[in-house]
């Protein structure tokens, strides 16, 4: 038994300290508080005077791997039930528990540690200890909080070994699963370290797990960022010119025209990670991933799990949030129309505008800016309208789309999404002007300059240029993976194709960010629509826009030509040579085509495949889908649905993304099922499919959002940069001054 150790408390950040970084925050650029937030973390040995607190429910092994942890780190070790607990009440656990019953044992537990102090130690927790909150508070003052993160069928196989049926807090007619499960929402609230343990880990492995866990907490000087045209040589280290998460958030395009990616890339979970997030449910998964995928001082996880929950509450009609359904043979439905505007855009923009808040300074207000072809529009207004109050008076969204570019029903959604903050023009051009627009608008430095300056506003991008945009889609490509080894459709390690609507390149770009971290996707299958650019490349190498003209068509949202996130594949694939992918969009820009080099192609060929869809197959598919399975696909999933029925071999299953719901396109819909088209307004032609009882139904959200706004109206204007920058103004001076 080890004594419990007195120490002098380590200084902390303290008010003062906290109120001095704002100042020099209200003055400086966006980046000063991470940095001098990150410098502090970094200049502290691993542990130094800090605990290293072990936390978790019973049988996840903290007494164990606690000691090994101490012995690896040469300090001393402290188990709050043997060291703390029983030495303060001279009896055992048991007896005390049987003494005071369950309720007050918590309170006596809580206390016991309340009189804790301790430095340079490990010390583990009971499996209650987290639900007393003073004494969590207490114990954290002074440590990392490691949540020893174990599937709840291990602890429930682990506890029936030790012959245990029944913990603290557990009332009568209670399962013991039920309390575990209960007893994870505290363990979220104080953790500022996870530990995924798979349940073939040996404790051994979880000690070396939690001391590399506390090393990337302390070293946050790894997690950079840099632009996809940077040349090696210019990657500078210094501290003043790194880039973090939370600045290439604010900050969205990088000073030379390029994106940000992690210049270390993404992290990679083991197989047993992945399958002990089998069991787990889409907002555990999309913590437990974006923890890797973001560093604590960036987002503490706790603040992360907030932003989760909010993202995805009540606002997605299916309490699966992406739920995989099965179509027919070996094809699934990734289904990610669920969110408020019904498209796969709200995955991002239901989380992102939570991050942006977080991580842009308060000193400042921000306008956002974004480009859509469709979704992105209403989801990007949706998401930063639901912003708290005092985070919506500082910032402010607003959208371009193409006049004429967009469904019906896209654009009445997009109109009914306006509110306070939240604004969106017509531009009488197409959406690859829009785009290239607002790129022109961000790195213009006199016009920005003149923005900060005269109205104390700062330009931010929503568009899936933005990192913080592709972080939650990674999200939906594993969870469905997951689904499919939960429902034991396939063993995990069997491999699945995915096939997703491209115009962009942002979604398929996340589902090959999945394959990366240890999803096992075979091919990405890129689906495109008669503006086929992606598929000639992919299938040539010859990115080519010489004579090509924008062909509207039914899927309006991968009606794309210049498709932004191919830019993050492309430095992927090129090992991370910036100079290449400058040189390459230096030709596209100026000579309308560049050629991928033949290594290159042979690269991205091997995990990306390639086709295309008509019109009249379009609409074919969404019928015979129909007549087969009384499914109705939207118009982009029956684009998707087509490229996938001729491209894949059929050795393994095939998860399609089915990124919006019909009810946006309904005239298309009405169309292909052979209906006679009505020249009546979108409220009334929604009406019209709901009548055939359809599966799925009609999209609840986007049925209230027109009911609300049948006749509200939104500003056009021409296409010209300059009349978009009068808007920018015009919105700015009504919302800031």
């Amino acid at each position: 038994m080890f004594p419990i150790v007195q120490y002098q408390p380590l200084r902390l950040i303290t008010p003062n300290t906290l109120s001095n970084m704002c100042l020099k925050l209200m003055f400086s650029r966006p980046v000063a508080f991470a940095q001098t937030w990150k410098s502090w973390l970094s200049s502290h040995s691993l542990i130094g005077n800090k605990n290293i607190i072990l936390m978790g429910p019973p049988g996840a092994g903290k007494t164990t791997v606690g000691r090994i942890v101490g012995q690896k780190l040469d300090c001393p070790v402290i188990d709050v039930d043997d060291d703390v607990l029983e030495t303060t009440w001279n009896m055992s656990v048991s007896e005390k528990l049987q003494d005071v019953g369950n309720e007050q044992f918590l309170e006596e537990e809580g206390k016991a540690l309340l009189k804790l102090s301790a430095s340079g130690s490990v010390i583990s927790l009971t499996g209650s200890n987290p639900m007393h909150a003073a004494s969590m508070q207490h114990v954290k003052q002074n440590g990392l909080v490691v949540y020893l993160d174990v599937p709840t069928a291990v602890i429930m196989r682990r506890l029936g070994v030790m012959r245990v049926d029944r913990i603290v807090g557990q009332g009568p007619g209670v399962s013991l699963k039920d309390i575990l499960q209960f007893r994870k929402q505290f363990y979220k609230r104080w953790h500022d370290i996870r530990v995924l343990c798979a349940g073939e880990n040996t404790a051994e492995a979880v000690a070396e797990k939690v001391i590399d866990a506390v090393k990337r907490y302390q070293n946050s000087e790894s997690e950079t960022f840099i632009s996809t045209r940077a040349s090696k040589s210019g990657n500078c280290k210094e501290k003043d010119s790194a880039k973090y998460f939370s600045d290439v958030v604010t900050e969205g395009l990088a000073a030379d025209g390029g994106l940000f990616v992690p210049e270390n890339g993404l992290p990679k979970l083991s197989s047993g990670e992945w399958q002990s997030l089998a069991e787990a449910t889409y907002v555990e998964r999309a913590q437990v991933i974006l923890e890797r995928c973001i560093h604590p001082a960036d987002i503490p996880a706790s603040t992360l799990g907030e932003i989760i929950g909010t993202a995805y509450g009540e606002n997605f009609s299916c309490s699966k949030i992406a739920p995989v359904r099965h179509l027919t043979g070996n094809q699934f439905l990734l289904e990610l129309f669920h969110g408020p505007t019904a498209s796969f855009k709200d995955f991002a923009l239901q989380m992102m505008p939570h991050i942006f808040a977080y991580c842009v300074p308060k000193s400042c207000n921000y306008l956002v800016l974004v480009a859509t072809s469709g979704d992105t529009g209403s989801a990007v207004l949706d998401g930063f309208s639901r912003l708290r109050d005092a985070d919506k008076q500082r910032i402010a969204v607003m959208s371009f789309f193409p006049e004429d570019g967009v469904s019906q029903i896209q654009k009445s959604q997009m109109i009914g999404c306006q509110k306070e903050n939240a604004r969106s023009i017509g531009v009488k051009s197409d959406f690859d002007f829009c785009q290239t627009a607002i790129k022109q608008i961000f790195t213009n430095s006199d016009y920005t300059g003149f923005l900060t300056i005269e109205y104390g506003t700062a330009l931010a991008a929503a568009n899936s240029i933005n990192w913080a945009r592709l972080l939650p889609q990674i999200v939906y490509h594993a969870s469905a993976y997951l689904d499919l080894v939960h429902q034991d459709i396939i063993a995990f390690g069997s491999p699945v194709d995915v096939c997703i609507p491209t115009g962009n390149f942002g979604n398929i770009l996340a589902a090959l960010y999945a394959k990366m971290m240890g999803i096992p996707i075979r091919k990405c299958i890129c689906a495109s629509n008669e503006n086929n650019v992606l598929t000639d490349f992919v299938r040539t190498g010859m990115y080519d826009l010489r004579g090509r003209r924008l062909v509207p068509t039914l899927s309006p949202a991968i009606d794309i030509l210049k498709s932004s996130n191919l830019e993050r594949y492309l430095h992927l694939i090129a090992s991370g040579d910036g100079q290449l992918v400058s040189q390459l969009y230096n030709q596209l820009e100026n000579q309308g085509h560049f050629q991928l080099q033949k290594k290159l192609l042979e690269k991205l060929q091997r995990d990306v495949v390639a086709g295309w869809c008509s019109e009249e197959d379009c609409l074919a598919a969404i019928h015979s889908v129909y007549s087969t399975t009384g499914y109705i696909l939207d118009t982009h999933t029956a684009v998707a649905k087509v490229v996938a029925d001729r491209l894949q071999d059929r050795t393994c299953p095939i998860i399609i993304s089915s990124t919006a719901h019909y009810s946006k396109f309904a005239p298309a819909i009405l169309r292909a099922l052979r209906i006679a088209e009505i020249k009546q307004n979108p409220l009334s032609q929604l009406r019209l499919l709901s009548s055939y009882s359809p599966l799925p139904p009609v999209h609840w959200g986007l049925l209230e959002t027109l009911k609300r706004n049948e006749n509200e109206g939104h500003q056009i204007c021409a296409a010209d940069t300059s009349v978009l920058m009068s808007h920018i103004e015009a919105l700015i001076q009504s919302h800031f001054m």
